[in-house]
Parts: C-alpha cells; sequence; structure tokens
C-alpha cells in the first residue's frame, strides 16, 4: 500500500501545470512510469528515487548548462561536442558529467583537448580514429540486435568509428565491414554472413555514396546512410553523397547528415529494440 501512495504523489505532480518548477518540466511520462516501475520492483530504493526526481534541472558552468536529465529522457546523458570549445572548457564540461556519475562521451575532440580532460579525469581515454573521449570502459550492452557498420573504403573509417564508439557507450553490440564500396562490389558480397546477422547497418561512404543504395537493396534490415565528405572536388565535400543516399531507390534507407556517426548511432541505437 505504501508503494501506492508514493506512486499517487508523484503522478499527482506530474499533473501539475508546465509552469511550475517540477518534475513535469524535464521528465516525459514514459520516464517517470519507469521509474515507479522500477521502485515497486524494487530495482530502485527510495533514497535513490528521490534523488533522481529532486536533482537540479541543469548545472551552470557560465559558458555552458548542463542538462542534467538528458538521460531521463534520452536514455543517454548529454554529449560534449569538442569542435569550438577550448580545451579548458571541455575539461570542465567532462569533470561535471563524470561527478554526476553519469558516462562520458565526447565527439570531435582534438589530442590538445584529451590531453587537458585526463588531466583531470585520470580514466580517460582518446580513440584517436573516431575522434572522441570515453571512459575506460564501456557498459556491457543494453541490447542484444547487433548494429553492423559498414564503410565504402578506408577513408571513411573516422566517420564509422566515431558511431561504432557511441553505440559501444549507449550498450549496443557493434561490427565493423571496411572497405567494400561499390568499386569492388564483391568484396560485399564476402560480407553477406556478416550483415545477415544485423539487426541495423549504418552505411558510411563518400564519393557518389552509391553503397547505401546497394546495400539497401540486399536486406530487409533499417539502414542508415552516413555521407562522407571523402571525394573530389564535385563531391563537393559530401554533397553528392548525400543527394545521391536522399535519392536512393531502395526502400528503408534514411540519411543523416555529412559525416555524421554520432547522429547515426545514436538513431541506429534508438531503433535498436532487440
Amino acid at each position: 500500500m505504501q508503494v501506492y501512495l508514493k506512486t499517487d504523489i508523484l503522478l499527482f505532480l506530474w499533473n501539475l501545470p508546465p509552469g511550475c518548477r517540477n518534475i513535469r518540466q524535464f521528465m516525459t511520462k514514459d520516464a517517470l512510469k519507469k521509474l515507479l516501475m522500477q521502485y515497486k520492483e524494487g530495482i530502485l530504493d527510495e533514497k535513490t528515487l528521490i534523488s533522481i526526481l529532486t536533482q537540479p534541472l541543469s548545472d551552470s558552468l557560465g559558458f555552458a548548462t548542463i542538462d542534467r536529465h538528458r538521460e531521463l529522457r534520452k536514455g543517454f546523458p548529454e554529449v560534449i561536442y569538442c569542435a569550438g570549445k577550448s580545451s579548458e572548457q571541455v575539461a570542465r564540461i567532462a569533470v561535471s558529467i563524470v561527478n554526476n556519475k553519469q558516462p562520458l562521451l565526447a565527439t570531435r575532440a582534438s589530442a590538445e583537448q584529451y590531453r587537458v580532460v585526463k588531466g583531470t579525469i585520470p580514466t580517460a581515454v582518446y580513440h584517436e580514429a573516431a575522434r572522441c573521449i570515453t571512459l575506460d570502459t564501456f557498459p556491457d550492452p543494453v541490447r542484444k540486435g547487433i548494429v553492423c557498420i559498414v564503410t565504402a573504403g578506408t577513408s571513411d573509417i573516422p566517420v564509422a568509428e566515431e558511431a561504432a564508439v557511441t553505440l559501444r557507450c549507449l550498450g549496443s553490440p557493434v561490427e565493423l565491414v571496411h572497405d567494400v564500396g561499390v568499386a569492388g562490389i564483391h568484396r560485399l558480397f564476402d560480407k553477406a554472413t556478416v550483415l545477415s546477422r544485423a539487426t541495423i547497418i549504418i552505411v558510411v561512404a563518400g564519393m557518389e555514396g552509391a553503397l547505401a543504395s546497394v546495400v539497401g537493396g540486399l536486406v530487409d534490415v533499417p539502414v542508415i546512410a552516413v555521407p562522407t565528405s571523402v571525394g573530389y572536388g564535385a563531391s563537393f565535400q559530401g554533397l553528392a553523397a548525400l543527394l545521391a543516399m536522399l535519392n536512393s531507390c531502395a526502400p528503408g534507407v534514411t540519411v543523416v547528415n555529412i559525416d555524421n556517426g554520432f547522429g547515426a548511432a545514436f538513431a541506429a541505437h534508438t531503433m535498436n529494440k532487440f
């Protein structure tokens, strides 16, 4: 009976007017239901539940405002996009996230930015190919479905690695297939077994971006296409691949922005419900 009384109180809070400064402002209804169910089943104790619900909405660092409840809304805490930030700014945001006992993921990080982060967070690791900073261990997978990341060429690997690191941080299993572009399409056919195991496939390709359509026409799972800025002048830094992917006649192909390995990975993990 005690559990249901607490549930009634929290649902009352949920139904308060949107202008009130309470959990209604920062948590979706589904997230609230999930928390209540975890409390009811004994997964969360009362102290932990209260701690979650009474955390501040954000943490202001002056130059940045950390979204403390993004993990509750989106399933993963705020990710640091390092481009355009100073090394000190990246480090201070990273420390704020880690101090809140949340997983760390920083994308488009330079070696210098990592050096400063490492000085304040000794367990930080730099994934050079992906240009990402994480903590030294990835969480155990929370999904069973495999996300296969396929690159057209070796030059596409940095974007693919960004996607791979992101997926591992989120908790989706990953398999990588490199350098199987349409210039030697038989190389893709040799990987048919790997493709058949995938729940979702991310195709990373520059130049004319044709690989996404080829893969989309061969498999029965969603394909997320990532155009890259790889290619000669007429590729227009990935615009040619982007337009080709958007115009794909293969059903089931969706497209993210140029070089956006992180966005493709987050979408794939969200779709990976198995």
